[in-house]
């Protein structure tokens, strides 16, 4: 987007549409640079009529539209076109769909479900009798004839149908006006179109017989009408939007069941050490809490008296309870065991590890995968093309058809607007997207984005960090060697002591070697750190330099023969080796491991089975790199990256025509995650990692990766499926509709019969999203 002020802000992250008024997101593909103002549109619609006349919607902007009174409130945007956003539920101005609340909430929002629903079954029950009325003569001694007269059988019709096509209806008929204003023409352009022409034509029939010519009058000379066409049709859409809405409502499940965990309330040891319940809302950073036995934990913190057992099957799906004791983390919502504990809250509301797996869930489910370009392109050409198609059928029955040609001609025209109706084309790839990724949530696997889901089955090299994602992450003091003198409790503490402003695993390990040794810290006065490299700082008046071999190489700082000799057999057996230089010589090193995580080496067979190469990609040693390499298998080792070179590795393998997937759980791993084509954090790392990255593995296991791998071949699979049944189903029934094969075999196809077609393409395309939900990875 142009580098220029974005006009009239609605919010954070959004803007107006000046020409229609709707809220749209900052990053909508419709935009126009004019008179030094960036101006967002909600489709290419609204762009191209201020394009022609920007002064007649510059003045006075339209209104947004208001939500009913009578429903919530609330941001709501359309799972198809994510960059529209409105006040309140509705219908999407670009391709009438049904809108969904932004932020989910545990009773989730079935208005919209509701309202068609009622809708639907008035309809049924007044179809019903229609029917019956309009198909009475085909029973047996024509029961119907002998009851009410031709005109009585007509204003009975009439008044049936006319609550399906004007009440049941209506919202159809609103999302068709919609469209027409707009210009972006969809589904419910057609489905306007049709049933109008469709009850209006009936509606004069019944009414003004005598205007209309010999052409549309049948052998009897009467003017046949359509009411029944007319409702069925309305009737057969309200199903397939109960059936839609009803699935969406069932993909959202996943994340109820996430809120549904949340606790609703909080007991806080207040100041003078006395104990309240209090509303999850009022907790605040800081705030020590009461976690007793049984109860749920209420928010992210650390625990800091008592110990117990908490399951926490709900983040990890390990349904084996996790011992915890003071020091230790605790996520909100886990189960606590016997144990009473006493905790301090670090993270609260949005910032909680729950919290931030149900937005992710959300904003995938409302993502759009690259494939939905295809639909989008075929339908913004396919709705045009059918109203051309309907008129021409419409001609040419008019022209050349047999008595009556005008009504076969009306009836035909009808059939090709009804039976050509997108809603499967919409449908296919929005339905296996919001189930994928609430099938994947239950699983642990969060994906940002569709296009993740997308990619993630195309990917052919992996590139792993290994402190974090292959290990542990949570590194062990194996061993300290101290030369020329120096004692292992003073190299110790010079270590611990400069260590200790450091968040890195491997320094939490040499400060807890410390602190297990009873070595006391002292404190730093000028204080260094290089990254990648090491630190340095004045400890009791000495100079103290902790770092690798670059780090003594980048200071003069003699290592010697042996020194290295000794420290590269350690890294041999897996261990990542620190230099200790006192005052410009070498004091000795600490040796420091960190343990390959139990499931490690079974995901990397998988997803070696899987195809994928697999590259390990570190900041650490060669040879220690090396020596966890062999133990795993590992295609390739890439050793002595620092941070900001693990970037340019992952442009390099791109640049050899790789898919590439970055797994990693660290602040350092943030911008190789965000470069790769599927970048994948470890749940169990930093914040910065897992908003780099398109999938977050909850439980920071490798076989989530095999896992997520097999769903994203299972959701573009399903996907291709539906876009088939959509593109089959228009482009054989289309033709059908308008008559093709009435010259050779005398087949026609009714409106009703091409309306009970079109919502059949739509359950299919439904049911075979579904599927999604009980299928195996």
């Amino acid at each position: 987007m142009p580098d220029s002020h974005v006009h009239s802000h609605e919010g954070e992250g959004t803007v107006k549409d000046v020409v229609c008024g709707m809220t749209v997101k900052q990053d909508s593909p419709h935009h126009h640079l004019h008179e030094g103002k960036t101006y967002l549109f909600c489709g290419a619609g609204c762009l191209e009529k201020f394009k022609k006349d920007p002064k007649a919607y510059l003045g006075a902007p339209k209104p947004a539209p208001q939500p009913a009174p009578d429903r919530p409130t609330g941001a709501y945007t359309c799972p198809m076109h994510p960059e529209v956003v409105r006040q309140g539920p509705g219908a999407c101005p670009l391709c009438g769909m049904a809108l969904e609340p932004l932020s989910p909430s545990e009773e989730g929002d079935d208005s919209e479900l509701r309202d068609m629903g009622r809708r639907f079954w008035i309809s049924v029950a007044l179809t019903i009798p229609l029917l019956i009325l309009s198909m009475g003569d085909m029973l047996p001694g024509h029961p119907l004839s002998s009851m009410l007269t031709a005109r009585g059988r007509v204003l009975a019709e009439f008044i049936l149908a006319t609550p399906i096509c004007l009440w049941a209806a209506w919202p159809f008929y609103e999302r068709a006006v919609a469209s027409v204003k707009s210009w972006n023409l969809n589904m419910f352009t057609l489905i306007g179109l049709g049933v109008s022409v469709a009850y209006l034509y009936s509606l004069i029939a019944a009414w003004m017989p005598g205007i209309f010519p010999p052409s549309f009058r049948n052998a009897s000379g009467e003017v046949a009408v359509y009411f029944e066409a007319a409702a069925v049709i309305v009737t057969l859409i309200l199903l397939g939007q109960v059936l839609e809405l009803r699935a969406r409502n069932q993909t959202g499940s996943a994340i109820r069941k996430l809120l549904g965990l949340t606790p609703k309330t909080a007991r806080k040891i207040l100041s003078d050490g006395s104990e309240r319940d209090v509303p999850l809302e009022a907790i605040q950073v800081g705030d020590r809490l009461r976690v007793r036995p049984g109860e749920k934990v209420p928010t992210d913190g650390r625990i800091l008296e008592g110990s117990s057992s908490l399951d926490e099957a709900m983040v990890t799906g390990e349904a084996i309870p996790v011992e915890k004791a003071a020091g230790d983390r605790v996520i909100g919502a886990t189960v606590n065991g016997t144990g009473s504990l006493v905790m301090e809250a670090d993270r609260v509301g949005a910032e909680t590890l729950l919290a931030r797996i149900i937005s992710l869930v959300s904003e995938a489910q409302r993502s759009r995968a690259p494939i939905q370009k295809l639909a989008d392109v075929v339908a913004g050409y396919f709705v045009p093309s059918v109203i051309g198609v309907s008129l021409l059928t419409f001609v040419i029955w008019s022209l050349v058809g047999p008595e009556p040609r005008m009504a076969h001609a009306l009836i035909n025209a009808v059939a090709v607007l009804i039976i050509a109706c997108p809603c499967a084309l919409g449908l296919a790839t929005p339905m296996s997207i919001m189930v994928a990724t609430g099938k994947g949530a239950s699983m642990g696997i969060l994906f940002r984005n569709a296009e993740a889901i997308e990619l993630l089955h195309k990917v052919d090299t992996l590139v792993v960090d290994k402190t974090g994602t292959l290990t542990e992450g949570r590194p062990r003091l194996a061993s300290i060697t101290v030369i020329g003198g120096m004692e292992e409790a003073t190299l110790l503490r010079y270590a611990a002591s400069l260590e200790r402003g450091s968040e890195h695993p491997l320094a939490a390990a040499i400060i807890q070697g410390a602190e297990a040794r009873g070595i006391g810290l002292a404190g730093v006065q000028a204080f260094e750190s290089s990254t990648g490299k090491g630190v340095q700082g004045d400890v009791g008046g000495k100079r103290v330099v902790l770092g690798n071999l670059t780090m003594m190489e980048s200071l003069d700082i003699s290592i010697g023969a042996e020194a290295a000799s000794q420290t590269e057999a350690l890294r041999a057996s897996g261990q990542t080796v620190m230099f200790v230089a006192v005052d410009g010589l070498l004091g000795g090193w600490v040796g420091v491991e960190d343990p390959i995580k139990a499931s490690t080496a079974e995901a990397i067979r998988t997803l070696h089975k899987q195809g994928l190469r697999i590259v390990m990609l570190t900041g650490d040693s060669r040879t220690t790199a090396m020596a966890v390499a062999k133990r795993l298998g590992l295609d390739e080792v890439i050793a002595g990256v620092l941070p900001e070179e693990k970037g340019e590795v992952i442009k390099r393998l791109q640049a050899e025509g790789r898919i590439v997937a970055m797994a990693g759980d660290g602040v350092n791993d943030a911008p190789a995650l965000a470069l790769a084509q599927v970048g994948i954090a470890m749940g169990t790392g930093t914040d910065v990692a897992m908003e780099s990255a398109g999938i977050t593995l909850v439980k920071g296991d490798l076989r989530g990766i095999a896992l997520a791998r097999r769903l994203s071949r299972s959701t573009m699979a399903n996907i291709k499926q539906n876009l088939f049944f959509a593109f089959i189903y228009n482009i054989a029934g289309v033709p059908i509709a308008a008559g093709v094969l009435y010259p050779a075999f005398g087949l026609l196809l009714s409106p009703v019969i091409a309306a009970a077609g079109m919502s059949f393409s739509s359950v299919s395309v439904i049911s075979n999203a579904l599927r999604l939900r009980n299928k195996k990875v």
